[in-house]
């Protein structure tokens, strides 16, 4: 077999013209070299720099979740929810996805497999947000879910959209969505939206897929 030798640990620290600085440990094995520790952004001053919009036509793309355990995770967000599996990695990952897309969920548990959900007061991604097409499509998986018997921990009528809420099997939360018309979105005086939070009507979605 071969020898593997572990060398001493070397710290390193580098400073950007941007104040990117990080503090972090360079191990090296045999062939191996990889580093662990933190990274701090420290953002330089923006006032002096020229004004940067994002695209109007960038979205986001896919949301990467760590799972404690994969079968479990594709149940739910492929047997309960729908989703289609598009790529598998071993029995550790698995790309999902809507219409054909290559993945709007990445799940993995390289890092936590077996472990328990993660504390709710610490920083984090707080929801996924799905968002359906149309009313009516968001009926028809309020139905699923509702006679699946799998517990909502929130609905809700923000004024702009509806919308549905849980948990998946490791607690992140997700949320199940429509949009209203842009042209119904509830506006202050000043143009501003004015988004809320009232009763959702779940009587006439459940009567909506019934239809």
């Amino acid at each position: 077999p071969k020898r593997r030798c572990r060398l001493p640990i070397m710290r390193l620290f580098q400073q950007s013209s941007y104040g990117l600085s990080w503090s972090s440990e360079l191990v090296v094995h045999s062939n191996i070299q990889y580093i662990t520790g933190t990274i701090w952004y420290l953002m330089a001053p923006m006032n002096n720099t020229p004004e940067y919009r994002i695209p109007a036509g960038a979205q986001i793309g896919h949301v990467h979740l760590k799972v404690s355990d994969l079968e479990r995770s594709l149940e739910f967000y492929c047997g309960l929810l729908g989703f289609e599996l598009t790529t598998r990695y071993g029995s550790e990952a698995a790309f999902i996805a809507a219409g054909g897309y290559h993945h709007h969920i990445g799940l993995n548990s390289w890092y936590s497999k077996g472990s328990g959900p993660g504390p709710k007061n610490v920083p984090g991604l707080f929801h996924t947000a799905i968002c359906y097409p149309s009313r009516r499509e968001l009926a028809l998986i309020f139905k699923r879910i509702t006679e699946a018997r799998y517990p909502l921990t929130g609905a809700a009528d923000h004024g702009v959209s509806e919308a549905l809420y849980l948990d998946d099997p490791d607690g992140n939360g997700v949320e199940l969505y429509w949009d209203r018309p842009q042209g119904e979105w509830p506006r202050n005086a000043d143009g501003s939206l004015h988004m809320y939070t009232r009763t959702l009507d779940r009587e006439s979605l459940i009567n909506l897929a019934d239809q």
